[in-house]
């Protein structure tokens, strides 16, 4: 099977947060001698603070500051002993404080992401399955991590799709004992919540349904006693459910709680949930201050601060339904979210809000996707109407702004988000440029010299390549391999070549770039339906090719110009397909392009590595083999040139009908083998096309072996025009590969035929990198950018390796 090196999930989080830090959004201190919950100072500037989660202003109460002072005086800062021993003597107290405020006992955690650490691999058994929800918090899916240990399943679904979440339901009914769905009661981004009806429905309609909530942005703000958004939605908390809630944030303290009806379990979590085992406990201060909050909330001071905090939302909503900015899920949470799309608009609006005296949280991937960036905006109690005003004032003023800075606009914001808004007319003004843009839906509209000139010296996209692939894949009898074509040229008033490229749109396997295991995982699934968890996307290049997709001379001094012309008639051509993807590829990695695409609402992943073989020079085995480093050529005469001879070596460019059978069941195997880059088999169609296509030969090795000589391996090359030799595709029989070193025989043999015909390089492509180098191959880093509509499909494709 072959070997790619797959993106890390960390990296391209670290260059996106780096990212916002550069830009002074992100990872910033507060320099406040006094905290009031009102203001907040960064870098010399006292800002009215609309970034907290203390959303009732109970961490500023002062009957929580004594209670947890006198604590400290009375026991300590801390009690250094694990509760499984003894709690300190404050914890009765908060216990049966919080079961009078839910009517159910709870179990009091470190925080909610140690409770569930402690809760869900206790509670889920190994005949159990979860779906989660794709934005729930990042602690429950860390949790569910420990599961996938047991080789418990672990699916999950775009955000609040409850179709896709029954389809999950349907298919593990009859393969798991119960199933945990797994969401957040209120979303910490957007404000949005879980749909609570439509879930306790699904529980009737499906008795193994059980359904887990982290409602810590739900807590005090909402419910009778402030227990929360999910128990004011439910009333009363079935068996079948189980909440985690907070003692920070809302609440004014520290830790966590969790609920569920069923004792027997309750007592599991509580004698043995990991954390809840081996980790210190909360400290007095906190469990004192998280009393006197409970005192609070038990009290009917509690709806009292729910109304003023009420209050304060339903201005802010009032105010802003007066005004054009594009809002997320305007309810009746305290968490409001500004849609600016890409990064670069967020960073200029958080900026200008900063200099206007008011503290934002910036939102931005990997919380919301990449392409759904905006400033999350949280109300307090702390906040006056005065400054709520100002704020939209501000905001309406320095929205325009921000974005005319960062060349959007207000309708590229709502097709971000998916919101449809009529045209404004000083919109529909096209941005003046000197740019020449030619834009074609086949090769045939574009002279064969001028492309050629810009990208003919690569893989199979040279002119005649790309007439070959529209044929073989344009209008396809199979969903998953009919492809459109888009060709875009650029040039300046003098008719200079700035820019070119191609893009196909189709379907491509979300996994086509995640690891083996979760592919082999998908494909079990794709036995009954073949298009199971596919996206449409929009693509540099295609699935067919690989090497430098886009032209751009970047000397020009309107090279920049020229990227962003691309990038604002792909963005428009995306939306118009309704594609869940668009992907640019494969660049080598470039500072000035990774800016630009980035602050664009594009998410840089790192591609598999493609092999070259240039300026082949030598004219003979023996120069071949001296021109390999020591290492290589030692591998090369063991386990590469003995073996040529037990092949007969054939090359053609036409097969007869059985040749083409047998060529097509050995592509199949390596296809079936090979699953680390996961694209959908070709039908014979496509080979019996590469037949009638001059460009295209065949190279045959026929094993040695009695009176047969079976068909055992076989390259498909493309001979480029500009003088590449494209081993596009491989075929093998895995009976014979690993005696007679079958694949590295292939690799030889291709390098051979590539010098009979005096071509000049070799497009040798991604995976096996360490067999192509042994060989000579140099090897070269790829990147891509992508957007996507969420963050789902771009998980599986290895952006995110959950």
């Amino acid at each position: 099977m072959a070997k790619i090196k797959h993106n890390n999930f960390i990296d391209t989080v670290d260059e996106v947060l780096s990212g916002a830090k550069k830009e002074g959004v992100l990872h910033l201190y507060a320099e406040d001698k006094v905290l009031t919950g009102r203001t907040i100072q960064i870098k010399g500037k006292e800002m009215f603070h609309f970034g907290t989660t203390g959303y009732l202003g109970l961490e500023q109460d002062n009957r929580l500051k004594e209670a947890a002072i006198q604590a400290i005086r009375d026991y300590g800062t801390q009690f250094p002993l694990s509760k499984s021993y003894i709690s300190h003597p404050l914890y009765y107290e908060l216990e049966s404080k919080i079961e009078q405020m839910y009517g159910i006992p709870p179990i009091i955690t470190k925080n909610s992401t140690l409770g569930h650490l402690a809760i869900i691999p206790t509670l889920i058994r190994d005949e159990d399955a979860v779906i989660m929800d794709h934005q729930v918090h990042w602690s429950v899916q860390n949790a569910c991590q420990l599961l996938k240990l047991r080789g418990i399943p672990v699916e999950m679904i775009r955000h609040s799709n409850l179709d896709m979440l029954e389809d999950k339901i349907k298919y593990l009914t009859t393969r798991c004992n119960k199933i945990w769905y797994m969401a957040d009661g209120v979303y910490s981004m957007f404000g949005d919540y879980a749909p609570i009806p439509e879930l306790l429905a699904l529980t009737q309609k499906y008795t193994q349904l059980n359904l887990y909530f982290d409602d810590v942005h739900g807590m005090s703000w909402k419910g009778k006693n402030g227990t929360g958004f999910i128990f004011d939605a439910i009333k009363e908390l079935p068996e079948n459910c189980i909440v985690v809630s907070t003692l920070s944030k809302t609440f004014g303290a520290s830790g966590a709680t969790v609920f569920c009806k069923n004792q027997k379990l309750r007592d599991k979590i509580k004698n043995f949930g990991g954390p809840l085992t081996f980790s210190a406990q909360l400290e007095p201060a906190s469990v004192a201050a998280a009393i006197a909050s409970a005192d609070i909330h038990l009290s009917p001071e509690i709806a009292v601060l729910q109304f003023e905090l009420s209050e304060k939302i339903e201005y802010f909503k009032s105010l802003l339904e007066k005004t054009a900015l594009p809002m997320i899920a305007l309810n009746s949470s305290p968490v409001f979210f500004l849609a600016t799309a890409t990064p670069l608009t967020g960073y200029k609006m958080v900026q200008r809000l900063f200099d206007e005296g008011f503290y934002v949280n910036l939102a931005i991937y990997p919380a919301v996707p990449i392409k759904n960036t905006g400033i999350r905006i949280t109300l307090s109690r702390h906040n006056q109407k005065e400054e709520i005003k100002s704020l939209v004032e501000a905001m309406e003023y320095h929205f325009p702004k921000a974005l005319e800075e960062s060349d959007n606009s207000q309708n590229k914001v709502m097709k971000a988000f998916g919101i449809h808004e009529r045209n404004r007319p000083e919109e529909n003004l096209k941005k003046e440029t000197t740019l020449l843009l030619q834009y074609e839906t086949t090769i045939q509209k574009i002279v064969k010299q001028n492309w050629n000139e810009l990208l003919g010296k690569q893989s199979t996209f040279d002119w005649e390549g790309l007439s070959f692939l529209e044929n073989a894949f344009i209008n396809s009898d199979y969903p998953e391999n009919s492809w459109d074509f888009h060709y875009y040229i650029i040039k300046d008033q003098s008719g200079i070549p700035v820019l070119a490229t191609f893009f196909m749109y189709g379907l491509w396997k979300d996994d086509m770039l995640a690891s083996e295991s979760i592919s082999l995982q998908l494909e079990e699934k794709r036995i009954l339906n073949p298009l199971y968890l596919t996206s449409k996307v929009l693509g540099m290049g295609s699935l067919f090719t690989e090497g430098n997709h886009c032209y751009i001379n970047k000397v020009h001094p309107l090279a920049e110009e020229a990227i962003m012309l691309l990038l604002e008639k792909v963005e428009t051509l995306y939306h118009q397909l309704d594609a869940d993807m668009l992907v640019l590829r494969d660049f080598e990695e470039d500072e000035q392009w990774n800016r630009i695409f980035h602050n664009h609402g594009f998410l840089k992943i790192n591609m598999p590595e493609t092999c070259i073989i240039q300026n082949m020079k030598w004219n003979s085995i023996e120069e071949f083999s001296a021109s390999l480093s020591p290492r290589s050529r030692k591998h090369f005469l063991k386990e590469v040139l003995p073996f040529e001879q037990a092949f007969d070596i054939v090359i053609k460019n036409k097969l007869t009908n059985e040749e083409l059978e047998q060529a097509y069941k050995l592509y199949q195997n390596v296809k079936d083998n090979n699953h680390a880059i996961n694209t959908f088999t070709y039908p014979i169609e496509v080979f019996q096309k590469m037949e009638d296509h001059s460009q295209w030969e065949f190279i045959l090795l026929y094993l040695k072996k009695g009176a047969s000589n079976p068909l055992v391996g076989i390259m498909f090359c493309y001979k480029n025009t500009e003088q590449t030799y494209a081993p596009a595709l491989i075929g093998m029989d895995y009976d014979y590969a690993k005696e007679f070193h079958l694949y590295r025989q292939l690799l030889f043999q291709t390098i051979k035929r590539a010098r009979e015909l005096n071509w000049s390089k070799i497009d040798f492509g991604f995976s096996a990198t360490f067999e192509k180098r042994k060989l000579g191959a140099t090897i070269i880093p790829k990147v891509a950018y992508i957007q996507a509509r969420d963050n789902f499909s771009m998980e599986l494709m290895g952006t995110l390796q959950n």
